[in-house]
This record gives C-alpha cells, structure tokens and sequence, in this order.
C-alpha cells in the first residue's frame, strides 16, 4: 500500500508560480509517478509523469515547456513546478503512482491517488 499526500496548492496571479510536493509512505518508493488536475465540471486530466529514475518525464501540451515534474527518491517526493500560470490551470491537482513504471497518461495506469491539493490562479 501506498500513501500519496500533496501540498502546496493556493491562490497565485496569472503570470506566477507554485510548487506542488506529493509525499509518499507505505511500500518501497519506486514506483513512476504522475501528475493530473481536475477542474470544476471537467474531467481528470493527465498533466505530467515521471520515472522511478528520472531520466525521462513526459507533459501534456497545454503545460509543456512552463511546468516542470522532478523527484527526490531519497525523500519519497515528486514535485510539480509550476510557471507561468494561467487561470486555465486553475484546478484540484492530484498526484498517482503507477506500480509498473509506465509514464502512463492514463488514470486507469495508476493505482494510488492522494487526495488533491486545489490550484487557483486569478487573472
């Protein structure tokens, strides 16, 4: 079992930026992790994933070359930093583990969900 809590979610200006942390206990962490939102009437959307090594990462368009995943497996942490905001990326933002390492951009690929940290940028 694994647990995934995050943080650092607020209220930001457009234009600013924000550094999400999704800290995880439980069982080894070696797993790929991700990154989704959700915002009011929408659907979960995938937003960025990571691999147990870190060498590859892989985003969604609408976030790519402003938003940045990393992780420090020694911490049990993934971090989402986010530049440039806009109120488009207003949104609940989730982190997920995917036990096979996948880089997947399916929610269905990942097993474990934190409980989500809300991201609310003003124009």
């Amino acid at each position: 079992q694994v647990q995934l809590i995050e943080s650092g979610g607020g209220l930001v200006q457009a234009g600013g930026s924000l550094r999400l942390s999704c800290a995880a206990s439980g069982r080894t962490f070696r797993y790929g992790m991700g990154w989704f939102r959700q915002a009011p009437g929408k659907d979960r959307e995938f937003v960025a994933a990571i691999g147990w090594s870190a060498t590859i990462t892989v985003y969604a368009d609408s976030v790519k070359g402003r938003f940045t995943i990393s992780r420090d497996n020694a911490k049990n942490t993934v971090y989402l930093q986010m530049n440039s905001l806009k109120p488009e990326d207003t949104a609940v933002y989730y982190c997920a583990a995917d036990v096979r390492n996948q880089l997947a951009r399916r929610l269905l690929d990942y097993e474990y969900w934190g409980q989500g940290t809300q991201v609310t940028v003003s124009s």
